[in-house]
Formats: structure tokens, sequence, C-alpha cells
């Protein structure tokens, strides 16, 4: 088991003794996005913050703020006039400055940087104005605060009946989550966080077909409660939570718990992304000088046929993550991972924290699934960034140049960009990216070491075997109202029958139907055009109105749609239009516009 693996770095960190510590900022916040946005228009990047790496300690976003700015007299915050950031700003931005010190005012320069509310409730709660609960001492800081979403969805979906069982497809849809959560420290040494929510959520038609047909899981999700008829409602649990602490302080950090994480600066990732289940981690950290190295040890859950209850069997991944500012514009990266299953427990030679060990996967003498990847990020003219990723699982030279297409080759591409006040509009924000992955590349050799953490990828939502491009507009005209529009197009091939043409990884990739002549599409290809747009208004902090709508249609050429392994109909596109409503509190929007 993961918890008894970590044993032994469990005991160095008590045996070192415990420094400060911070929690972390929620995936899914608006917050990244804002770090990404300043520090692209100082032209540089900061040493001690790493955005690439999420989730990003509160301590750091709060100090790399209190680094470009000021606070006068009044609390306002303004850029220092020795800064890049001088003139570029908006009203707008100082204000989520404050916002985003104030949410995490524990780490402010004062220890203080919480707003307080000019009226309390009940003289108990709410004395600060974003947290329900909130109480500071020399020696003990905690914050509560509720977590609650609800969402209604109106849909339109040609065809109207699902053609697999007849069953005519619902106009509405509904979801709602309820529950808490808890962050803060103990003796400034050691921080904790833990939130519980109860979701039910019936979903929009091509989202219940991939939670049915598909892969038999909710998208993002772990266990759930199947509903009683095809359109009913899903329940489920969401945990997460974790312990963490400085073992060297600001250089070296340990944190052990039940999560996720993401890897890159894209939509998505090639190395590893939030769309999976959380799970059990041990995350260690270092950051000196210019480099930052992250090595998580993980325990995820084999792909299942979902049945009846029963304890569910493990497999175990060790990922490894070196970033270093090269210039003060150009961030480049190394990753790697090794995913595998051992009866016993975790692998003893995969708890090797250095990098660059992918060798012991063939000294194992083991099918298991290493992956190696390269990252660069530069910021250009205090305007532009540039991002990419590179992914290779395996190749052979003779068969990369010899042009057969050698099934293989496996790999795969991430090129993006971002424009911050774009054409010189203050707070308008650009972004387009384009992911391109080979056939089989997160695919193992047998049906358990593949990349996949509960019935899910643990990269990409759409597997291997496709290419796709995403574009953004966000646009912030006032300070609690933000408009997001999308656009997204891919390409993919569909696995047919018993077939194995790549894209579906979970399938052993000695089962491919052909290994020569192999394209980036294989087997019958499909096509996917979504369009969203969201508005979001801030009622008060981290209390969200969204008003929005999706366009969704989906095609593959040849009419094949076996419904086990793709969410398009048995004949002709399947088109879904929806539009929503929704409100939610210190909880990330709910979104599917990215399958």
């Amino acid at each position: 088991m993961l918890k008894k693996a970590i044993l032994l770095p469990a005991f160095i960190i008590s045996a070192l003794g415990v420094k400060a510590q911070s929690a972390y900022l929620q995936l899914g916040s608006e917050g990244y996005h804002n770090i990404d946005r300043w520090e692209t228009l100082t032209g540089r990047f900061c040493d001690s913050l790493s955005n690439g790496n999420k989730p990003e300690a509160r301590r750091n976003v709060v100090h790399f703020i209190e680094s470009l700015t000021e606070k006068t007299d009044s609390g306002a915050i303004l850029a220092l006039p020795a800064t890049a950031l001088s003139g570029k700003l908006s009203n707008i931005d100082y204000f989520n400055m404050r916002q985003m010190v104030s949410e995490s005012g524990e780490w402010a320069s004062d220890e203080n940087g919480a707003i307080d509310s000019k009226t309390s409730l009940l003289n108990t709660f709410y004395k600060k104005q974003y947290n329900l609960g909130y109480v500071k001492t020399n020696n003990f800081f905690v914050v509560v605060n509720p977590v609650l979403s609800g969402t209604v969805v109106m849909q339109n979906n040609t065809p109207a009946n699902d053609p697999v069982t007849g069953a005519a497809i619902p106009g509405m849809t509904t979801a709602n989550s309820q529950g808490g959560e808890i962050r803060g420290w103990i003796g400034k040494k050691i921080g904790f966080y833990t939130m519980i929510t109860d979701n039910q959520e019936k979903y929009p038609y091509h989202v219940n077909n991939w939670v049915q047909r598909k892969y038999e899981a909710i998208p993002g999700a772990d266990y759930f409660k199947r509903p009683q008829t095809q359109f009913g409602s899903y329940d489920y649990l969401q945990v997460n939570g974790y312990v963490n602490a400085d073992i060297v302080k600001n250089h070296l950090n340990a944190t052990f718990g039940f999560g996720k994480h993401f890897f890159g600066d894209g939509f998505t990732s090639l190395f590893l992304t939030d769309n999976s289940s959380n799970m059990p981690f041990m995350r260690l950290q270092a950051r000196i000088w210019k480099l930052n190295y992250e090595c998580l040890y993980l325990e995820l859950t084999p792909q299942y046929v979902k049945g009846a209850d029963k304890i569910m069997p493990h497999k175990y991944a060790t990922m490894r993550y070196l970033n270093v500012n090269a210039t003060k514009w150009l961030n480049v990266g190394l990753f790697e991972s090794q995913v595998f299953a051992r009866t016993g427990g975790y692998e003893i030679s995969y708890l090797n924290p250095v990098i660059l060990t992918t060798a012991m996967s063939r000294y194992n003498g083991a099918g298991d699934k290493s992956i190696l990847g390269l990252s660069a990020k530069a910021l250009i003219a205090h305007r532009f960034q540039l991002y990419g990723q590179f992914l290779l699982n395996e190749f052979r030279i003779k068969e990369l140049t010899g042009g057969n297409k050698w099934y293989g080759n496996k790999w795969g591409v991430q090129m993006g960009g971002k424009y911050f006040n774009a054409f010189g509009l203050k707070n308008l924000d650009l972004q387009g990216e384009i992911d391109a992955v080979r056939p089989y590349t997160y695919s193992a050799q047998d049906t358990i070491a593949n990349y996949t953490n509960y019935n899910q990828p643990l990269a990409d939502p759409l597997g291997s075997g496709f290419v796709k491009v995403i574009g953004q507009i966000r646009y912030q005209p006032a300070k609690n109202f933000t408009i997001t529009a999308r656009a997204t197009y891919y390409m993919r091939g569909n696995d047919t029958g018993n077939a194995n043409f790549g894209s579906n990884i979970f399938k052993a990739y000695p089962t491919a139907t052909t290994q020569y002549g192999v394209a980036m599409i294989n087997g019958p290809e499909s096509n996917c055009k979504i369009m969203s747009l969201n508005l979001s208004y801030q009622v008060r902090r981290n209390m969200f109105v969204d008003l929005g709508g999706v366009y969704r249609n989906y095609q593959n050429v040849d009419n094949t749609y076996p419904h086990s392994s793709t969410t398009g109909t048995s004949n002709g596109a399947l088109t879904t239009t929806y539009v929503y409503f929704g409100v939610r509190i210190n909880a990330a929007r709910r979104a599917y516009d990215f399958f």
C-alpha cells in the first residue's frame, strides 16, 4: 500500500523537524489565470513560483503579489513604481490582487491580510469578508467555509431519442453539491486542508453517454451510485484533503493527502491533468535557486467493470517533474513517470526521488508504463506567453525515419500561446492551443499499467490518436464580471467492435489491429465541434452566478458508432445544444466543453 511505502520519507520528515507550511490554492480557481497574467506582464519568471506545477501554495501566491505591489494607508494595492507592471495593470487587476491577498490573508507580510466584514453575522460568522468561520492566534489558524452549487440545464438534442434504447432525451437536467471546507495550520508548522461535498447530478446527453457507455465513470470523481433509470441522477461523494509541512523552510515541502494535480500551462496536459478522480498521494517539492522539482507518489485504481460493491484493487505511479528558469523569460522542464502494479504493494525502487531513473523499469523486468516528457515556456514582450510539451513513450529511430508509420512510435505534442491585454485592451486575454497524440501512446502491454485512474485517462480526456485545436477569449470588463468564450475542434480515430485502432487507452497495445500504416487518426475518423459561452458575476467573493450555453456537434465519417466506445449515435451526427444557469459558493464551475 502507498501508506506503507511512504513510512520512510514520513520518518525523515519527523526526524528533521517541520517548519512553516501553506495550504494550496484550489484547482480550477480563477487565481491561476491571474497569476499567469501578472507574471507574463512583468516579463520575468518568479523563482519562488511555478504556475506549471499545480496546485500552488497560497503562501507563494501572496508573496508573489506583495513583491510586485505596495499597500496604501487605505488598504488599496498599487504596483510598485520600480516594477515592470507600472502602467500595465488596470483597476480591475488591483482589485483582483487585493481579493487574492485577502483570501489567503494569513500569509500577508503582517499575517493579517484578510479584509474585515462591515457587518458580521451574529457577531460570530463572516467577521472576515470571505470566511464563514475565522480563528487566528499565535499558534493556531483555521478557516471554515461552505461549498455549495446548483445548476439547471435546458438541452435540445438531435436525434431527440436515444438510438439504442429509444427513450426520449429529457429537456432539462439538474446538478447540485453541498458540503464544506476547512484549512489552517497548527503552530505555524503543520498545515491541513479538508473538503467534502455530497453531489447529485443529471448530465447533458453526451456526458450521460460518456458516463454510462464509454468509461463507466463520473468525470473527475470516483465511486458513484447508479441511477434507477437511464437519465436519472448520479450520487457521489467528493473528498479532498492533505497535511503538509516544510522540511527546509521555503525550499523543501512534503505533503501527504488525497487529491489532484496538474503539470502544465495549457487547457490540458500531456503529463498529468485533474480530469480523473482524486487519489492518495505523497508530494515532495523542492524550490532552490531557479530550480523547481516535484516528485509524486500515487496510488491509482485500475480499470474495472462496475458491478456489486467490492474492494477495488490498486496500481501505482511515480512522477517526477524538474523545471528551471533558464533565463528570466525562459523556463524549460523534464518530466518522467512510471505506472505499475505489484501484488505486494509499492515497488521500492520507484521510491527513488531522483529524476531520470526510468531505467528502473527495465531492471524490474516488468511491463511498467514509462513516459518521458519535455516542456518549455517563454515570456515575450511583456504581453505574450508561448508554451509547449513533448511526450515520448516509445520509438525506434529506424521505424521513426522509415516512413512505415510503425504503431510503436508513441509520442504527443502540445503547442500553445497566450496574449494578455490583447490589442491594447486591458483585461482582454486570448489563448490558443494545439494538441496531438499518436495512437497507443498511453496504452500499456496489459490492461493494468495503462495511463489511467478509476476508468479515466490521467492525461487528456480524449486518450490517444487525436488532434485537437482550442481557442479562448476571456474578458473581465468590470471587477466582478467575467465573459469567457471557447471553441474546440478535434479529430479522433475510433475503435470498432473488437478492433484496436489505438484511441482506447484501456486496451493493451499488443492487440493492435496492425503494426504498420498507423496514422495519427487511425480507424474510423470522428470529428467534434464545440462552442461555449459563459458569463460569471461575482455577487461577493467566491459567490458566483453563472449563465451560459454550449453547442456540440459530433460526427463519425463512416457513421460507425458502437455505443461502448464513443459518445455518438448509431448513425448520423449527434448535436447537443444547451443553456444553463447556476449558483456556486467556494466551488469551481463544473464544465463539460472539453470532450
